[in-house]
């Protein structure tokens, strides 16, 4: 008992180190300049009185549209277990998204999801949950690696040509794996039922080996849609608040950005607040930014996607509450 308590002290003892680590860089990125806190009111309030502030307004149309495109996933994905209609599985995503916001890499959404199935099976739900997170990994580092080899050949590839190379092999490997494994996701299921330990989960993850080819297509599909869409609020709120620079430049900013979010492991309870931020600084300062136009922007993008669906979440979450106990119909 003490043994399992002493982990489990140091598990989150680690998490906490690793957080406030994140948010100390980020701080020391920004901060730590004289009159940063002038410079981004100044920002913020020339955003708010600029001429492209209904750049706002699009952005904010785009975050049912983002959210609709997981929901879509969602309904496909589901109906293994059940057949779920599109505001069933856009009410489940809602519930996921509230959960997963305190909770370190959205573990919450499986959790919410799962809780808006019917089924007895529903735990079996899991497996297909984790397709629809992997298809969205697979996205990100289709068009994430991209970006990242904008940067490597503009800014590397001159005095660190070996280490560019083999980065650039490392992204092709990587986009090669991910890829076979998506479209082998019987193999995932087979390799966890080979090692004993293991074995209890299988049938929380079996649903993973029923989806074919062209499932997994449909639903990849829709990941790179919601991937855009993503992309293009990014880029909306970085010409707001004043980043200029050209098409490419925005995209490969916006995808090598999403990209180091992604692959870097989180721990933090504001749904990877902090990662994202240090991340476009960084390869934005890379284009000449000033760091604390991205930050606004970048800031403003967790807000509309995360922060505000995440409020409106708790609804859907109190009445999924009100349902268990019996109290509403």
């Amino acid at each position: 008992m003490n043994i399992n308590r002493n982990k489990k002290f140091l598990l989150l003892l680690g998490k906490a180190l690793v957080v406030l680590l994140t948010f100390y860089l980020l701080y020391y990125t920004v901060f730590t300049a004289p009159d940063t806190f002038l410079t981004w009111g100044s920002i913020l309030r020339n955003a708010w009185q600029s001429p492209l502030r209904f750049l706002v307004i699009i952005s904010a149309i785009l975050i049912p549209v983002n959210w609709g495109f997981e929901a879509r996933k969602w309904q496909l994905l589901g109906q293994k277990i059940e057949e779920i209609s599109f505001l069933r599985a856009y009410r489940a995503v809602m519930v996921g998204l509230t959960l997963g916001f305190i909770t370190p890499n959205r573990l919450g959404d499986y959790a919410g999801r799962v809780l808006e199935l019917k089924s007895q099976e529903r735990l079996g739900a899991i497996g297909a949950i984790f397709i629809g997170r992997f298809c969205q990994l697979v996205a990100t580092i289709l068009a994430g690696s991209l970006g990242l080899a904008y940067f490597i050949f503009h800014f590397y590839w001159l005095q660190y040509p070996a280490v560019s190379l083999s980065v650039m092999f490392l992204l092709m490997g990587l986009n090669v794996a991910v890829m076979l494994l998506l479209y082998n996701a019987s193999a995932m299921v087979a390799v966890v039922a080979s090692i004993r330990p293991l074995q209890k989960f299988v049938r929380y993850i079996d649903v993973m080996s029923d989806y074919s080819t062209q499932e997994m297509t449909r639903v990849l599909l829709l990941s790179l849609g919601r991937y855009f869409v993503f992309l293009l609020q990014f880029v909306l709120l970085l010409v707001l608040f004043g980043v200029q620079l050209s098409p490419l430049e925005y995209i490969s900013g916006v995808s090598g950005t999403f990209f180091l979010k992604s692959v870097v492991p989180s721990v933090s309870l504001l749904s990877d607040l902090g990662v994202r931020e240090l991340s476009a600084m960084y390869l934005f300062g890379l284009l000449g930014q000033v760091r604390l136009q991205v930050l606004s922007a970048s800031l403003s993008l967790w807000l509309l996607n995360i922060a505000v669906p995440s409020a409106v979440g708790v609804i859907f979450v109190l009445r999924l509450r009100l349902l268990k106990k019996g109290v509403a119909a």
